[in-house]
């Protein structure tokens, strides 16, 4: 007796069964599937030229991998999402990148309330969280058992000993002042900031808030100069930062300011006036000056990959870029350790990434399970603006 053809539905069912037996379970991705990694930051506003410095510096990372093979026989792709520095916002844009996009990591961008957001959902869904920009403390000692966060760039407590060595070194302060931005940015270094004069033995001449959409800040200047500040910590972005410089030079008070690197995150030499050369302000990294043959060659890469780079003011901020150049490197290395793109094992396997020649040092084991900064005080260098460009200071 012939059998009787399947039905066309049975014959689909049995079809698809066997489809699902050739994949691997839960749908893993083919070899020649992009490993996606989610970049949240700031792509549009004052900070849009940081947003940009950070997406430039991962895109020429990601070509230099996927050129040499990519990680694990798979290119890297990046997907961004606009936070618009606003947490709520990237908090949204970190959820959809790890949920419905896949991405293996998040980069996170340039604000310390937003990254301070995010850390506790990548904490959470076991994704690695790297951090090129953001410098609040907390970001990456949060205090979680089982701690996600890393980062390439600098951190609040550290700058905060640096600001205050190098305003008693080159300013002779003795009684410095504090102007800071009211958010956890602002709170972070003032914590920062009062345990490192407290151990350099200093006092504090006055702590001055500012809202971020503040246009003067005489009153608060004012109060810091009748109490006798002979320097000022600033601590702001672009914009409240160049409000602080012109409110300066409405008073005609001319002192000393020792800077975070706020002002370094777009065009705040023209929004500052010609005053902002006079502010001081730390980085990791700079472009200007620097002759070291891994900085010439990334420099002649940006130029081919962005043809809108025609002068060293077009890559200001210089340190976005190399944040997040290194940055990308050391997460292709993690990955590339881990043999795997899942969350827990590539976070360990960034405690086994060994030695990497990067832009702004030669790394050498930058991560271990209490370490997540891989950069720290002798990476710095002071900055100020001249032309356009941001050039390191020489006294």
């Amino acid at each position: 007796m012939r059998s009787r053809p399947m039905p066309t539905l049975t014959r689909r069912l049995a079809l698809g069964a066997c489809l699902a037996l050739a994949l691997p379970l839960g749908g893993v991705a083919r070899a020649e599937d992009p490993i996606r990694i989610g970049l949240v930051t700031a792509l549009s506003g004052q900070s849009a030229k940081s947003g940009e410095a950070i997406s430039r510096g991962i895109g020429l990372a990601i070509d230099e991998i996927n050129a040499g093979g990519g990680v694990l026989g798979r290119p890297l792709e990046l997907v961004a999402r606009d936070d618009e520095a606003n947490p709520s916002k990237g908090v949204l844009a970190a959820r959809e990148l790890i949920q419905r996009v896949g991405v293996v990591a998040l980069v996170g961008g340039l604000d310390t309330p937003v990254s301070m957001a995010l850390v506790p959902i990548a904490n959470q869904m076991k994704v690695p969280f790297l951090g090129p920009w953001a410098a609040g403390t907390g970001i990456t000692r949060n205090g979680a058992a089982d701690n996600y966060a890393f980062r390439v760039s600098a951190v609040d407590a550290l700058v905060d000993e640096a600001l205050v060595a190098y305003a008693v070194k080159t300013h002779g302060a003795k009684k410095p002042g504090m102007i800071l931005v009211n958010n956890a940015w602002g709170e972070s270094n003032q914590q920062g900031l009062t345990a490192a004069l407290k151990a350099a033995n200093l006092p504090a001449a006055g702590i001055e808030k500012y809202e971020a959409a503040d246009l003067d800040m005489v009153p608060q200047l004012i109060r810091l100069r009748e109490a006798g500040a002979d320097t000022l910590f600033l601590v702001g972005n672009v914009g409240p930062s160049a409000q602080v410089v012109k409110s300066l030079d409405r008073m005609g008070w001319s002192v000393p300011v020792v800077s975070h690197w706020g002002p370094a995150g777009g065009r705040f030499d023209e929004l500052a006036g010609p005053s902002a050369a006079k502010v001081h302000f730390i980085q990791t990294f700079t472009f200007a000056g620097n002759t070291s043959p891994k900085a010439l060659a990334v420099l002649d890469a940006l130029k081919k990959k962005y043809p809108a780079i025609k002068s060293m003011a077009d890559v200001t901020p210089a340190v976005g870029i190399a944040n997040a150049y290194d940055a990308t490197h050391l997460l292709a290395l993690a990955i590339k350790a881990a043999g795997s793109t899942k969350g827990p094992e590539v976070r360990d396997g960034f405690y086994k990434v060994a030695t990497y020649p990067g832009l702004i040092k030669t790394y050498d084991k930058p991560f271990a399970p209490g370490q997540h900064d891989a950069l720290g005080p002798q990476d710095y260098v002071f900055t100020r603006f001249q032309n356009g460009e941001i050039v390191a200071v020489t006294n």
